[in-house]
């Protein structure tokens, strides 16, 4: 699936004048034209030809074509983003099943992709990290061999705007506070706003049948370290309101919801807690030729494997095989099939095999975004922004900007070759559309922004566009049972997998797509 991936917070977590259409701000190709077609990503250059591959190019012609012809049982993904090439190469690890992956577009990765910008062979356009506390992804990383590409961020500081930049308190857990001296020393907060904080460990336990983070946090910590601290910051992962998000979807705080009373104590005592701050170890990895390697080299290694990769070729609707045995697409039959595109695309597929399911997914909510890539000279650079990698901006201060990721002083290798500064600047999220502005707009309102935050009329060198159109997957409270009762209504042979469903982010889309071929493998091997 065209994972979304949570660039908000791994870019800022560790996480001018208006212009008119006359600007002489450069903007690079291809992006310059990107307002006029919405619904396609800005991509750069990549390493994927616009071509079926079937192997790589120094194994004879029939190599994967001798594995397919040797299984007698096959499965089809559709989609070939993070989710569903870790599905493909899960399924091919035995070799005992065919396997064949469409992708519409010419290249593999979906919304993860880097292109060349100041100078820089690769700078990431929208994901510039995983999480590397969860194994999902350094583990694909080692099995396709990118280990050694591995880097992490320096350890330098985020901070939040609110009139001015304030440091990022120490003891955050997902910016719920673990520890209330550094909360009392903040200037983030107001004392009203810290008294009311404060009164958390004494409160009772709260009901969770809202499941809404924005509710909880709310209830227990009050409004100002809600909207200052958890909304800047979760808000900022997810592109959304957390007031209509999940909070069973959120793991690390309905993990202090739902076993804790006091969710301050319980963060306390978590070892992954101060994570938004320099103080803390690493928590993000990323290949050095951007995150989209992972997508590249996932497909390699699965088509040496025997994965037969399909690009350029768009799948129509999938249909009941005519013999009453499987599932015919693209017209081949297959045993089985993975759907791991975006709900709403999943919709238009599934809308003759599961019509009930289609349904379902076709109300399926997102977030467009917008990711702006500045290439700032070195004079123009204050060096009290030295030490920091980047901002979040909470919602009640927001006019259009949400996050600002310093590139440079973030990632050692994202230093332009000329000299300056990287900066990546996010728009758009739940509740607050975008892609409705011109780039010249967009370049326009960003620059603006950063003038009033960091006090800068900064004159770009180069800046790049990148557009999402339904970047991120809107997990309303309750989502889990929507996906629940979606998946109950797909037929025997049937499967979903991505960011739609059952977790947002590069590792959580690879163990889903994991779990998926393996639930899909035990499936067909068990048909006679």
């Amino acid at each position: 699936m065209r994972c979304q991936h949570r660039w908000l917070a791994e870019t800022v977590a560790g996480i001018d004048t208006l212009m008119s259409k006359e600007s002489d701000v450069p903007l690079t190709q291809p992006h310059r034209d990107a307002h006029r077609e919405q619904r396609k990503p800005i991509t750069g250059t990549t390493t994927m030809p616009a071509k079926t591959r079937t192997r790589p190019q120094h194994l004879p012609d029939s190599y994967s074509n001798t594995l397919i012809n040797m299984s007698s049982r096959s499965v089809a993904i559709v989609g070939a983003g993070i989710a569903g090439l870790a599905a493909a190469e899960q399924l091919t690890r035995d070799g005992d099943i065919a396997v064949t992956l469409f992708e519409r577009s010419d290249r593999v990765g979906g919304k993860l992709i880097a292109s060349p910008f100041a100078g820089l062979a690769h700078v990431d356009e929208s994901a510039d990290a995983f999480l590397a506390r969860v194994p999902d992804a350094t583990n694909l990383a080692s099995t396709v061999g990118l280990s050694e590409s591995l880097v992490h961020p320096e350890a330098v500081g985020a901070a939040v705007w609110h009139d001015r930049l304030h440091p990022i308190p120490d003891g955050l857990l997902l910016g719920v506070p673990g520890k209330l001296g550094p909360l009392a020393r903040t200037g983030l907060i107001s004392w009203k706003g810290k008294l009311r904080a404060a009164l958390e460990p004494i409160l009772p336990r709260q009901s969770l049948a809202h499941d809404s983070v924005g509710q909880y946090v709310r209830g227990r910590f009050g409004t100002e370290v809600h909207e200052r601290l958890v909304d800047a910051l979760v808000g900022s992962i997810y592109a959304t309101d957390t007031d209509q998000f999940s909070l069973a979807e959120v793991p690390q705080l309905h993990a202090l919801a739902s076993g804790h009373r006091s969710a301050l104590l319980a963060a306390s005592r978590t070892r992954s807690a101060g994570t938004a701050s320099a103080s803390a170890s690493p928590i993000f990895a990323s290949p050095t030729s951007g995150v989209g390697a992972l997508a590249t080299a996932t497909a390699d290694h699965a088509v040496t494997a025997g994965l037969e990769l399909r690009l350029d070729n768009p799948v129509g609707t999938i249909r009941e095989a005519g013999s009453g045995n499987g599932w015919e697409l693209d017209g081949q039959q297959f045993d089985a099939v993975i759907v791991a595109t975006p709900a709403g695309a999943a919709a238009s597929t599934l809308s003759a095999a599961a019509p009930a399911a289609a349904q379902g997914l076709a109300g399926a909510e997102t977030a467009d975004v917008v990711l702006v890539t500045l290439h700032i000279a070195a004079d123009e650079w204050p060096d009290r922004l030295a030490g920091r990698s980047g901002y979040l901006i909470p919602k009640p201060m927001q006019r259009s900007i949400t996050a600002v990721s310093f590139g440079t002083q973030k990632w050692a290798h994202w230093a332009p070759p000329s000299g300056g500064q990287i900066l990546r600047v996010s728009l758009g999220r739940d509740g607050k559309p975008v892609l409705h502005l011109s780039d010249e707009d967009i370049i326009a309102r960003v620059l603006d922004d950063l003038q009033l935050h960091l006090g800068v009329r900064f004159t770009p060198r180069e800046v790049r566009v990148s557009r999402w159109p339904g970047a991120f997957a809107q997990y309303r409270p309750h989502h889990r049972h929507w996906v629940d009762g979606i998946e109950a209504t797909l037929p025997a042979g049937i499967f979903l997998a991505g960011a739609s469903y059952r977790g947002i982010g590069v590792p959580a889309c690879i163990r889903n797509g994991q779990i998926i071929a393996k639930t899909s493998a035990e499936f067909v091997r068990s048909l006679t």
